[in-house]
């Protein structure tokens, strides 16, 4: 049995969250049209026949001196050290450029372990792009063996899964083959509250928010304390958030999004509270998609001008 961890790493906006959900069939990590939206290592896990594969989607990395930014490609780099594989992915729609070579760089001495991937190849890319990738990787890191892929569409995905099982040493399995991720489900809830009020606001506001579970209460927390068990996955044939003995239950969910100015707090809440709203709704909905309860979701918005320099706010939120 093949059993290996695997790294994910490249700019922003390669397509690593894509390619982690199409691998393991589900919604792990949040996947916007704003980058660098992945701020934690997110595990997603495959299990097959062939053995068991654990993917680390990592933060996007690119130049910036500010302080969750240094954090977070620290995070990175500690990473790099302890897996078994890196997936070095290169976005086929853009040429490469002092942050790639950064990543190169950074990989290089991890060069037997890389496989690298060129994404996006969906959006139909210039030649002389790809072209410029694989003559950036002939020089950088060669002999690395490349896929193309689309994380959108699943063109190349079982190529390069096989690709990654052919790599992977052999071993045991380090998680019960129903497991798809192992994230917390306080870290969940934030995750989709986080995309869902990402994916409604522009400019610098995305990147100055984070979202702060408050209280969570699970009516049975023991069947749902890891969201890639079965019981989550499966709602039964009982009503949403109705107990098989006719009893419904709520899960209790009190969370903030947290800005830096009130400028932003207000583009949040939007005229009449529209934004909070929309946000407050589309995320329950997908909370339920995880959660066999019904979910009852209290979102607010508050204001912490100095979170991003605070050292143990940081700490905590990267999970």
């Amino acid at each position: 049995m093949k059993a290996a961890v695997v790294l994910i790493i490249g700019r922003p906006s390669t397509g690593k969250s894509t390619l982690l959900n199409r691998f393991c069939e589900e919604h792990v990590a949040i996947v916007a049209a704003v980058p660098q939206t992945t701020r934690n290592r997110i595990r997603g896990i495959v299990t097959e026949e062939r053995g068991q594969i654990v993917f680390i989607d990592t933060p996007g990395l690119h130049s910036s001196d500010r302080k969750l930014n240094l954090r977070l490609k620290a995070m990175v780099a500690e990473s790099l050290d302890e897996v078994d594989i890196v997936l070095y992915l290169l976005d086929s729609t853009r040429p490469p450029g002092d942050e790639e070579r950064a990543i190169a760089a950074l990989v290089r001495p991890h060069k037997k372990q890389v496989v690298a991937a060129l994404t996006k190849i969906d959006i139909l890319p210039p030649r002389s792009h790809r072209d410029a990738a694989l003559s950036f990787l002939a020089a950088e890191l060669p002999g690395t063996p490349v896929v193309s892929v689309s994380g959108v569409t699943g063109d190349g995905v079982k190529e390069l899964l096989t690709l990654l099982f052919e790599r992977a040493p052999e071993g045991e399995a380090m998680y019960p083959e129903e497991y798809y991720t192992d994230q917390p489900p306080e870290f969940r809830v934030s995750e989709i509250i986080r995309g869902e009020a990402i994916s409604r606001v522009r400019e610098e506001v995305p990147h100055a928010l984070y979202v702060e579970i408050a209280d969570m209460e699970l009516p049975d927390a023991d069947a749902s304390r890891n969201l890639g068990l079965p019981e989550t996955r499966d709602h039964g044939s009982a009503a949403e958030g109705e107990h098989p003995a006719g009893r419904v239950q709520t899960m209790w969910i009190r969370a903030f999004i947290v800005v830096e100015r009130e400028s932003q707090k207000g583009i949040l809440v939007g005229r009449g509270g529209r934004v909070i709203k929309e946000i407050r709704v589309a995320s329950q909905r997908e909370i339920a998609r995880l959660f066999p309860y019904r979910i009852s979701l209290d979102l607010r918005v508050k204001v912490d001008p100095k979170w991003r320099s605070n050292d143990r706010l940081l700490k905590r939120i990267l999970y």
